[in-house]
């Protein structure tokens, strides 16, 4: 909703907003684009008197205990009968499909690397001199702002009219309490990125195949030059293809997949390895392959069994190579070759509080190093500790300090599946404040090796107890975390 303000306000709108406990980096942004910011819902916000109210997921019609609205503000819209809509919702009709500038839609969607995926293929287009429009969910450090309108569509001589990139993080939650249908269902995106799928929002469905169904109608809504770019690794993601596609499709994988392939190719009768031989690139309906060899800082990025180009960076862990091999695939259906984005990958960034180092403290001849990152979902606590690991090391420590604070991970879906996440960890703190189920029991089997404090405070105590010089801290949340890691930086120094 953020990032749907700084639009708003790029076009010329005055822009207001309220929320309750907005915290950086995208409360900065918001306070640096002039846009008032109220704390809450009171009712009182009524006299704004805007042309349009645009709600926000996090609003509903419940009732606190004493059977008062939680939503003073959404309740007199309501009775006033003044003008709303969703957030998606207005950014199909203004920014996305508007009749006078109309975008070629890049939705990138998938479980985990969505904001990572979004902002790689956003500097690509950038790099490649494409000015897109863009709404990241965070802020890509080579743009330092969320969201931007970018280059405007315009006719050709021919009438016909060209379409400038707009890429938009693809979040599969539900649109509104009026609208529960996923918000990328509104986007109708040419370009889709389908990177992975796992069971998530445990809040709002109630299993995989529901999930599933929601990406199907995703699927169903790209055109048939379009593209799909999909993750051949995923099982889940295979069963939503199955359902049916009628664009072109590039699959991608480094694992089963990759080898599934290498086996094919060997074939020569096969189509896998007719198709190897052929130019497929320009082809908007063609099924083709695509797979990355090398470590993560230094790959190949490998087409049809063929070395396109490499890609040399600084970015951590296999995730990543994977979400750039995505990029580079989606980018390449809008005209970038893969060399040209390859290269630009090489002055990728990555976003706040993916990996962020936030200061590093001397210590005993050392430093220890505190790192922020957006991970809460168990899959992608493990896929970020081990991208760590293979930065720092196999004898470097690791202290994974970790808040479970999404809505799945409240519930207690995915306890269980802590102690795998947190196998690469030397140490894992755990900050138990407002779960409704043990988290040392969840944490039992990890032995000494796990903590848990029920503050911040508690937390902050136990990592400066057993930090050593050389450790690396790792605090990942997808919220505020209490200011963890300012407070951290000063209890270590």
């Amino acid at each position: 909703m953020g990032g749907l303000a700084a639009l708003a306000r790029e076009a010329g709108h005055k822009v207001t907003g309220c929320d309750a406990g907005v915290y950086p980096p995208m409360s900065d942004q918001l306070r640096d684009l002039g846009i008032d910011l109220v704390e809450g819902f009171a009712a009182d916000q009524m006299h704004f008197q805007p042309d349009m109210y645009v709600i926000g997921n996090v609003v509903s019609r419940a009732r606190l205990a004493d059977g008062s609205p939680k939503f003073p503000l959404m309740e007199a819209i309501l009775e006033s009968g003044a003008p709303y809509t969703s957030g998606p919702q207005w950014l199909c009709d203004h920014v996305l499909h508007h009749p006078s500038n109309p975008r070629h839609v890049m939705a990138v969607a998938g479980t985990h690397g969505k904001t990572t995926t979004t902002a790689m293929l956003t500097w690509i287009l950038e790099s490649a001199g494409l000015q897109p429009g863009f709404l990241v969910g965070g802020v890509p450090l080579n743009f330092g702002i969320s969201a931007r309108l970018g280059l405007a569509s315009a006719k050709g001589t021919n009438g016909h009219m060209h379409r400038f990139p707009f890429v938009i993080e693809a979040d599969e939650y539900d649109t509104a309490f009026f609208d529960k249908r996923s918000k990328f269902v509104h986007y109708r995106p040419r370009t889709a990125i389908l990177n992975n799928l796992e069971f998530d929002h445990a809040d709002i469905f109630d299993n995989l195949a529901a999930i599933e169904r929601q990406f199907h109608h995703l699927v169903r809504s790209v055109p048939a030059s379009g593209r799909l770019v999909v993750n051949a690794d995923e099982e889940s993601l295979k069963r939503v293809l199955d359902m049916g596609s009628w664009s072109g499709v590039s699959q991608f994988g480094a694992g089963q997949a990759a080898t599934k392939f290498a086996q094919q190719t060997s074939d020569p009768t096969s189509t896998a390895a007719q198709n190897s031989g052929s130019s497929t690139l320009n082809n908007a309906n063609a099924h083709t392959f695509w797979s990355i060899q090398g470590p993560p800082n230094d790959f190949a990025v490998i087409h049809q069994g063929k070395e396109l180009a490499r890609v040399r960076w600084d970015i951590t862990g296999v995730h990543n190579q994977l979400n750039a091999l995505a990029a580079i695939i989606a980018a390449e259906h809008v005209g970038v070759s893969v060399p040209q984005a390859a290269e630009a990958l090489a002055s990728f960034q990555n976003v706040r509080r993916r990996m962020e180092v936030r200061g590093t403290v001397a210590c005993a001849g050392s430093a220890i190093t505190v790192y922020d990152d957006f991970a809460h979902h168990p899959t992608a606590i493990r896929t970020t500790i081990d991208g760590l690991r293979r930065k720092v090391g196999p004898n470097a420590r690791i202290l994974a300090v970790f808040e479970p604070r999404s809505n799945t991970m409240k519930l207690g879906t995915m306890k269980s599946q802590l102690p795998w996440s947190l196998e690469e960890a030397n140490l894992a703190i755990c900050h138990s404040g407002g779960l409704d189920w043990d988290a040392r029991e969840a944490l039992a089997e990890m032995g000494a090796r796990a903590q848990v404090g029920h503050t911040v405070d508690e937390v902050i105590a136990q990592v400066v107890a057993a930090a050593q010089g050389g450790d690396h801290v790792l605090c990942m949340s997808n919220g505020g975390f209490g200011g963890i890691h300012a407070k951290l930086l000063k209890a270590l120094g």
